[in-house]
C-alpha cells in the first residue's frame, strides 16, 4: 500500500509557507484535524472533569478518548496511558519515584546514544538515593549499541536500565527486545525513550520489552505534551507524591493538576489522523495504525536512502547515521565547514534543516563532534520529492562555495 503524499500535503497549514522542513525530529507539523480538533475542545463548554455539567462531560470523554487512541498508538490498555506536561517532567517525575527503593550499592544503566532527557533524570536520582550510574558507550563509527555493550556494565545490583528506542541525533534503533531480556533476568527495569522511535515505528510495548515508555505527540503532528505508557499492574505498584485530595487511581495518581484537555483532543486527533494516512482501511484502530506506519515506514526508508547515497557521494560531507536498524534521520558534518552555517545557508533558501547536538551531549561528544553536532535531516509523513530535490540543491550549492 502507497500513500497519497499529494493529499497528505493539502491538509498542513504550514507547508503553504513554502518551506521544506526537514526538522521532524524536533517536532512536526500540525495538521488541519488536530488544529480543529483543539479549537473545538476549546469553543465547546469545558470545565474540570465530572458528571454532572456538560462542561465536565466534555472534558471528562476528551480524557477517555486520548487515553485510548493513545493505547491504540503504543499497544497498551488505555488504564496503562498517563499525560504530561513533557516526556522530559514524567522522566523526572518517574525517576523518583522509583529511586524511592534504590540505596548504596544498587546500580543505574544509562548510554551515551541518548538523549540526556533519558540520562540526567536517572543520573540525579541515583545520586539522590547513593546508587552507582554505569554508563554504556556506543561505537562512534557505526552508531551502533549492542545488547552486550550494556550487559558489559550491569550485574546483579542493577536496578534500571534506561535506553532509547531510537536515537533523536543519528536514528539508530536498538535491539531493545533484546535488552530487556537481559534487564529482567537481573530483575532490572527497562525505561525505553519513545520520543523519537514512536513518530517512525508502530509501538508495541510488550515486542519492545519495555517496562515504561515515554513519548511526545508533537512529534507526530500533534500538540505539544507527553505521555508515559506502562502496563496498569505495574502503574499500581508506583506511588508518586501527590496532592492529598488528589485521587489515588491509576493512572490519574500520576497527573498533577488539570490536564490540557485541549491538547488531549488534538492528541486523539492526530492518532486519527496518523491511522488514515494509508486510507480508510479496514479493522479498527490499531489495525489501520500498522497498515499507516508500514507504508509509512517503506516511504520514508526509500526517502532517506535517495538522501543518504547523494550526500554520501560528496567526499566533503560525512554521514555518522550508520546503524543497519535506524529512522529516517541523518546527522552530516562538513569537511573544512561548519555544519551551523550549512543550517542557517540552507534556512535563505526555504529549506528547514537544523543543526547542533539535539540534547543529545554525550552522544555528540562520544562521535568527536563536541557540543556542536552535526547538521540533523529529518523526515516526516508530508516530506515530498519536491523536499528532497531542494534539501539535495541546496547542500550542492553550499558545497561549491554559495554558501
Amino acid at each position: 500500500m502507497t500513500l497519497d503524499i499529494t493529499a497528505i500535503r493539502t491538509r498542513f497549514p504550514a507547508l503553504k509557507s513554502g518551506i521544506a522542513f526537514f526538522d521532524g525530529p524536533g517536532g512536526t507539523q500540525t495538521p488541519t484535524p488536530v488544529i480543529e480538533a483543539v479549537a473545538e475542545a476549546l469553543a465547546a463548554p469545558l470545565s474540570n472533569r465530572g458528571a454532572v455539567t456538560q462542561g465536565e462531560r466534555n472534558a471528562d470523554a476528551i480524557v477517555g478518548d486520548a487515553r485510548r487512541a493513545m493505547g491504540d498508538l503504543l499497544g497498551v490498555p488505555a488504564e496503562g496511558v498517563v499525560f504530561g506536561r513533557s516526556a522530559t517532567q514524567l522522566t523526572y517525575d518517574l525517576a523518583r519515584t522509583l529511586a524511592r527503593g534504590w540505596g548504596p550499592g544498587d546500580e543505574v544503566v544509562v548510554t551515551r546514544l541518548d538523549h540526556d532527557a533519558n540520562i540526567r533524570p536517572w543520573v540525579q536520582a541515583a545520586e539522590s538515593a547513593g546508587a552507582t550510574v554505569r554508563w554504556a558507550d556506543f561505537d562512534p563509527a557505526t552508531g551502533e549499541i549492542e545488547p552486550e555493550d550494556i550487559a558489559a556494565v550491569t550485574g546483579d545490583r542493577t536496578r534500571l536500565i534506561a535506553l532509547t528506542a531510537a536515537s533523536n541525533l543519528l536514528g539508530t534503533r536498538p535491539d531493545t527486545a533484546a535488552v530487556a531480556r537481559l534487564a529482567h533476568d537481573r530483575g532490572a527495569h527497562l525505561h525505553l525513550d519513545g520520543v523519537h522511535f514512536a513518530a517512525h515505528a508502530l509501538t508495541d510495548l510488550e515486542a519492545l520489552g519495555a517496562d515504561t515508555f515515554t513519548c511526545s505527540p508533537y512529534k507526530f503532528l500533534g500538540p505539544h505534551l507527553g505521555v508515559l505508557a506502562a502496563r496498569p499492574e505495574l502503574l499500581h505498584t508506583l506511588h508518586p507524591d501527590k496532592l492529598l485530595p488528589a485521587t489515588d487511581r491509576v493512572p490519574e495518581r500520576f497527573e498533577h493538576g488539570t490536564l490540557p484537555y485541549e491538547l488531549l483532543a488534538g492528541t486523539t486527533a492526530a492518532v486519527d489522523f496518523l491511522a488514515g494516512l494509508a486510507g480508510p482501511g479496514e479493522g479498527g484502530r490499531r489495525a489501520r495504525l500498522a497498515a499507516s506506519y508500514t507504508a509509512l515506514e517503506e516511504r520514508e526508508d526509500s526517502l532517506r536512502r535517495r538522501i543518504e547515497e547523494e550526500l554520501a557521494a560528496h567526499a566533503a560531507v560525512r554521514v555518522h547515521s550508520r546503524a543497519a536498524r535506524r529512522t529516517p534521520t541523518l546527522l552530516v558534518t562538513f569537511d573544512g565547514r561548519d555544519a551551523a552555517d550549512a543550517y542557517r545557508f540552507l534556512a535563505t533558501r526555504g529549506v528547514a534543516a537544523p543543526a547542533g547536538s539535539f540534547y543529545a551531549l554525550e552522544a555528540s561528544r562520544h562521535l568527536g563532534l563536541g557540543d556542536g553536532g552535526g547538521l540533523r535531516v529529518g523526515l516526516a509523513p508530508y516530506t515530498g520529492e519536491e523536499d528532497v530535490d531542494r534539501l539535495l540543491d541546496g547542500v550542492r550549492a553550499f558545497l561549491n562555495g554559495k554558501g
